[in-house]
């Protein structure tokens, strides 16, 4: 009596996909198997598996060399900027005065940075009769939803806000700001710079340096004022 063969389950393509994942070189002794299998371009002709497979790491090869050149360039960027932050750190701890630490700091904000608008503005109690300030409680009257969290904000401000920071010459012709405050051991202020480019200052730029310029400033602060105060 014959008996029935028993019907082969079929095998899903998941399961082919799955066997040649584990056996990458399956092929190497199929050739003849190789040359039958084709894949189908997006415009209807086929290509053989192996030329395929040199396609596709010709594209990843493209897009590696691609992301290569992309980190160069910002590689490059950067060695600029330091050089940049450098020598701008450099002339800082040269200036004697307030009147010349804010003097270097304009001068190279705007022709090596390219920054349309700068201001800093000293929180105080008392007028310093050097450079501009004002009172804590003026500046929290005016700018005080730009001076909390302890972040730099950028964007576009409010008039009022514009006015404050940069005086009303030149605060229409500010489309966007980036503002960080200033604060270390009693020290107390604003540094903020602007554009006449309502994109220069968007909420995606990085403010890394800004920060850190705010922080040596506050860092130099405390003998120039010590020394105008003893001058009065």
């Amino acid at each position: 009596m014959n008996q029935k063969s028993k019907p082969v389950a079929a095998i899903s393509a998941e399961q082919v996909a799955t066997y040649l994942k584990n056996n990458p070189d399956f092929f190497n002794q199929q050739d003849e198997l190789l040359l039958q299998l084709r894949i189908p371009h997006t415009r209807g002709s086929s290509i053989s598996l192996v030329e395929r497979q040199i396609s596709v790491l010709r594209e990843r090869s493209d897009d590696m060399r691609s992301r290569l050149t992309a980190l160069m360039d910002v590689a490059r960027d950067n060695d600029r900027l330091f050089d940049k932050v450098r020598r701008l750190v450099l002339e800082m701890l040269e200036a004697q005065t307030l009147d010349e630490l804010v003097g270097v700091v304009d001068d190279s904000l705007r022709h090596s940075f390219k920054v349309s608008f700068f201001a800093l503005t000293l929180f105080s109690d008392k007028p310093l009769h050097v450079g501009r300030s004002t009172t804590l409680k003026m500046a929290h009257k005016h700018v005080g939803g730009l001076l909390v969290g302890g972040k730099a904000f950028c964007g576009v401000l409010r008039a009022k806000e514009l006015q404050f920071l940069f005086g009303k010459q030149q605060a229409s012709e500010v489309k966007s700001a980036a503002v960080v405050a200033l604060e270390h051991n009693g020290i107390h202020g604003v540094l903020a710079v602007g554009s006449t480019d309502q994109q220069r200052y968007s909420n995606s730029v990085d403010t890394l340096f800004l920060t850190y310029l705010a922080d040596v400033l506050a860092r130099l602060l405390p003998p120039m004022l010590a020394s105008l105060r003893a001058v009065k």
